[in-house]
């Protein structure tokens, strides 16, 4: 494993981690605010892990962001010059906020809609804990993935303090059933991700066995939202479960030569 990534260490800082987190207020209330500001950081998130395994930047590259969302994160890809393409199963969420988007693909995650090896990057954020079957989601990742390059899947972890999303801090810890009834019976209604449906119970030690076994190289495996101190956090079994918000897995497909 890769434990030096320069440029991916240098931007995790505390001052980052915090305004992450207040960011997160305005996501219901000013959802422009909040989701461009999650496409910056995903991009220079992105940028950083492929200049610290490649040494440059996306220029040129194709990335395919699985479960892209709205299309906010379209523009700040183009900006690096890279060929994106964002694939989402929810066609609501494709014309969310007026926002249309060319280079947009309808489709699911479990089985993608394209050829073996044709991404230089395939990325996926908070897409894993809303499908029943996240790891086909990670190995299709790796299918369509180029030889050499980068998948990157970053999810919110269960028992971490979001793991119960919109039904609150503390919820879920007494279960996904309570949590979605608990919120229902305060707003009158089930909130927008339904535990068994929608939103499902993800270890981060599910992530990092998956990772495990995948016969590629495991390039780094770190919380998303932390600043780099607190990365060791996610070598800690029991412990990792409730501290680590959001583990990304990142793996670099083998090249032809190396076998896979």
């Amino acid at each position: 494993m890769n434990t030096r990534l320069f440029h991916t260490r240098r931007r995790a800082t505390l001052r980052r981690s915090i305004q992450l987190l207040l960011d997160v207020r305005k996501e219901q209330s000013d959802p422009d605010y909040f989701y461009s500001r999650l496409a910056k950081d995903t991009c220079e998130l992105v940028t950083a892990l492929h200049r610290d395994t490649h040494g440059c930047g996306l220029s040129g590259t194709r990335v395919l962001d699985v479960g892209g969302g709205p299309g906010y994160f379209a523009a700040e890809f183009a900006a690096q010059g890279a060929d994106y393409i964002g694939l989402e199963p929810d066609v609501g969420e494709m014309s969310a906020a007026g926002i249309t988007v060319a280079n947009s693909v309808r489709g699911d995650g479990m089985a993608l809609p394209f050829r073996n090896n044709s991404f230089d990057v395939v990325y996926s954020s908070n897409v894993a804990e809303h499908i029943p079957h996240p790891w086909v989601m990670g190995e299709e990742m790796l299918r369509v993935c180029k030889p050499g390059g980068l998948v990157i899947l970053s999810y919110t972890v269960w028992l971490g303090p979001f793991g119960g999303h919109e039904t609150g801090f503390w919820a879920h810890y007494l279960g996904g059933n309570f949590a979605r009834d608990n919120y229902t019976k305060k707003h009158g209604h089930k909130p927008k991700n339904v535990f068994g449906i929608s939103l499902f119970d993800v270890s981060c030690s599910s992530g990092i066995r998956w990772a495990s076994q995948t016969n590629t190289k495991v390039v780094t495996l770190f919380p998303r939202y932390h600043p780099k101190w607190a990365w060791w956090f996610v070598s800690m079994p029991v412990f990792r479960e409730f501290f680590v918000s959001n583990l990304v897995i990142v793996l670099q497909k083998a090249t032809p030569n190396e076998g896979r």
